[in-house]
């Protein structure tokens, strides 16, 4: 199991983390979502033989948040 942790730019809100669990968790491999909104990190949890960072990265963008890293 691996973690990784995005900084994410564009939450403002419960709906928005909301939104990016939503976006996140149906990806194959995803274990755990932890985000925090005051500081806009997203950690996630993934098996890593199942899922890559840039399928992260790219399901948060096409959610509508800008991806920092």
């Amino acid at each position: 199991m691996e973690t990784l942790t995005l900084n994410v730019k564009g939450m403002t809100c419960m709906g928005c983390v909301a939104s990016v669990k939503r976006v996140l968790t149906p990806i194959a491999g995803v274990a755990n979502i932890d985000v925090v909104l005051e500081t806009g990190k997203v950690a996630i949890g993934f098996d890593a033989s199942l899922a890559q960072p840039d399928q992260f990265r790219e399901a948060i963008r096409n959610a509508g948040y800008e991806v920092l890293n």
